[in-house]
Order: structure tokens, then C-alpha cells, then sequence
């Protein structure tokens, strides 16, 4: 331990001189969590929409202010024609249009069903999707309202059966899709720093030919790398320091579990990490190299971990593969901690496959890195 804590010491030392590096490791996971905080969201609102309004009732404008004050529609503006629509669709200046038909109030008053055209710009297909169940359920509350105002002026009163929902969420309860993404940014800049850092740590001592001069020291291969993985360890608790507070007090992410859970919880993942670092360093000769086969494997890790799509719609055969994913359990375990404050009994299958994944990690990546050395 002496002569590992020696080099411990000596790799610290070298990243304090390295004034950008050392900028990079505790900056960038703030300023990256701060930007893709308030960035990245599933909220779906404000959407650009044009209004083709060609009944110009008092009816058609209730409608239209129904739709506009529900804070999902953004109104661009009224079109006078088909040919602004079509302009406005195809420019990307609205996402919906909205046309309102002739006679309108007419139709209404004398009971006939009456159909809305929308027009969706299917390019964003999420943003479609969400417009359109935002305008049906604006659309069907309207046609309700307006029923129940029709039976009340009847002399004989009738009410109708309505059946309503009585709905309670658990754990977020103003699904706020922040809330949902916070715990995988909080994973993915613990990943992509101790990764890359690893990986580019170790080629950058096999590009400048320091690497030779550590095998003959009395330095075991073991040693070696322990020396050159701790280092990364420390730097990603400080980060973890760093960040953990940033969410839970700047973002106001509740932190409901044990927080000596989720470090350790932590930790365990870092290792992991790690280790998949020091595989990739086997892998490369140049830090170059390096960088791309880091990227190579956190691109498909970050979007098969469920960090924004869920598991559940991937193929079958996706699904089996992200169970060599550390990403997908630490995701569990973060979302599990931060949202419904669940105990060690309700993760411990999620940490056990997070340790074995760990384990098989830094054993290829010590066997790998052995080979390299002989």
C-alpha cells in the first residue's frame, strides 16, 4: 500500500500541474449540469401553432381561447388563407394549424357534430403527438361545456352522466419531466468523466513512453494500476461532492433515501466505470483513439440505459443488451433514491447486478492490460 499511495500521490500531483485538466474535472460537471438542467425537457409547450379561424364567431373565438389559455398552444398568428398555412408548415414558423370550418356556432347551436381540421408538422413527431392529445382533451372539455350549458337552458332539467377520472401521482406529482432526467445527467457526467479520464490517462503514459518506465520499477502490473485508477476515484468523489448539492438544492431534486446510500451506491457504479475505462485504454494506442472508442461506447450506453426512452419499447434483443449496461442499474437506483426515497431491500437486485458488472469489467480490463504489457 506504501508504494501504491506513492504513486497515488505522484499521479495527483501531475494533474494539479495541468491547469486545464484540473479546470475540465471540477468545472465542467458543473456548468454541464447547470446547461442540460434547464435544456433538456420532455414538457411539451408553447406550441407554435396557426389559427385558420373562417367562421369569426363568438363561439369560434371562446374555442380558440379555450385552446390558447391552456398554455400548450402558442398562437403565431391568424392566417387569412390556405397558402399562409402551408407557408407557415413548411418555413417550420408553426407546428400546428388549427382551422376552424364555416358555420361553426350554426352547426354547434343546431346540434350536429362538427369536425376541427389540425394539421400537424410530423417532422417532430413528439411534439405532434403531445399537440394532439393536448387538443383532444381541450377539444372534448369545450363540447362538454357546451353541452351542459345547452341542458341547463332546457326547461326540463337533465343532467348528463359524466364519469371522471380521480387521479393521484406518486413520487412526481407535477410530472416534471426535470425531475425524471436530473438522476440520468447526475449518472452520465460521472460516466463520461471517469472513463474518459481513465482511458486517456493510461494511453497518454503508453504515447510518451513513460509506460516503460513504470514496468521497470518495482512496481507490480496490479500496482500500476491502482495507482493510476485511484487518482480518477478521488476526482469523481469530489465531482459527486460537487454535483450532488447542485441538484438537490439548486434544482430542488428531493433527495428521499439515505444520501450514505446513494455515495456508496455511487462509488460502486464509479468502479465500474472505471474499469470500463482502463478496458478502452487496452484497446487504443493514440489518445485520439482513445477519445472515439470512449464515444464509440458511451453514445449507445447513454441511449440504451433508458436515460430518455424506456427500456420496455426497445426489441427484444436491445432489451437483453442493455443488461451489460452499469448505466441502466445506476438509473434505477438514482430515480429510486431521489423520487421515491426506497430502502437497500428495494435496490439490492439492481446493486448486485451493478457489482457483478463491475467485477467482470475490471477483470478484462486487468487481464486485457497485462497481455499489453507483456
Amino acid at each position: 500500500m506504501k508504494k501504491i499511495l506513492s504513486f497515488v500521490k505522484k499521479e495527483l500531483i501531475q494533474i494539479r500541474r495541468d491547469r486545464r485538466l484540473l479546470f475540465v474535472v471540477l468545472m465542467a460537471p458543473i456548468i454541464q449540469l447547470i446547461i442540460l438542467g434547464y435544456a433538456v425537457s420532455l414538457d411539451v409547450k408553447n406550441i407554435p401553432t396557426i389559427v385558420f379561424d373562417q367562421d369569426h364567431s363568438a363561439t369560434s373565438r371562446r374555442f380558440l381561447s379555450e385552446i390558447f389559455n391552456s398554455g400548450y398552444f402558442q398562437e403565431v398568428r391568424l392566417a387569412r388563407s390556405w397558402s399562409e398555412i402551408q407557408a407557415d408548415l413548411d418555413y417550420g414558423r408553426a407546428k400546428i394549424a388549427i382551422v376552424v370550418p364555416v358555420n361553426f356556432e350554426r352547426d354547434l347551436a343546431s346540434g350536429q357534430t362538427v369536425s376541427i381540421q389540425t394539421l400537424f408538422d410530423g417532422t417532430d413527431s413528439q411534439t405532434a403527438s403531445a399537440g394532439l392529445n393536448y387538443l383532444e382533451m381541450i377539444t372534448q372539455m369545450f363540447g362538454q361545456k357546451i353541452l351542459i350549458e345547452r341542458l341547463d337552458s332546457l326547461t326540463i332539467k337533465f343532467r348528463p352522466v359524466i364519469v371522471q377520472p380521480e387521479v393521484r401521482v406518486f413520487f412526481n406529482p407535477a410530472l416534471l419531466s426535470r425531475h425524471y432526467l436530473l438522476p440520468g445527467i447526475f449518472g452520465l457526467l460521472l460516466m463520461v468523466i471517469s472513463v474518459i479520464l481513465t482511458a486517456m490517462a493510461i494511453v497518454k503514459e503508453r504515447d510518451e513512453g513513460t509506460m516503460e518506465q513504470l514496468v521497470v520499477t518495482p512496481l507490480k502490473p496490479i500496482e500500476i494500476i491502482a495507482g493510476k485508477l485511484i487518482p480518477f476515484f478521488l476526482i469523481g468523489t469530489v465531482d459527486l461532492g460537487l454535483i450532488l448539492p447542485l441538484t438537490t438544492f439548486w434544482f430542488k431534486l428531493p433527495l428521499r433515501g439515505s444520501v450514505g446510500l446513494l455515495i456508496g451506491m455511487s462509488f460502486l457504479y464509479m468502479i465500474s466505470t472505471l474499469g470500463l475505462g482502463l478496458l478502452i485504454s487496452t484497446l487504443a494506442r493514440t489518445p485520439q483513439q482513445a477519445m472515439l472508442i470512449s464515444f464509440f461506447f458511451m453514445i449507445p450506453m447513454i441511449l440504451l440505459s433508458g436515460f430518455v426512452f424506456p427500456i420496455e419499447n426497445m426489441p427484444r434483443f436491445f432489451q437483453w443488451l442493455t443488461a451489460i449496461i452499469p448505466l441502466r442499474y445506476y438509473l434505477v437506483i438514482l430515480r429510486g433514491l431521489f423520487l421515491k426515497g426506497v430502502g437497500f431491500n428495494s435496490i439490492e437486485s439492481q446493486s448486485l447486478r451493478l457489482f457483478i458488472l463491475a467485477l467482470v469489467i475490471n477483470t478484462f480490463g486487468l487481464l486485457s492490460f497485462h497481455r499489453r504489457l507483456d
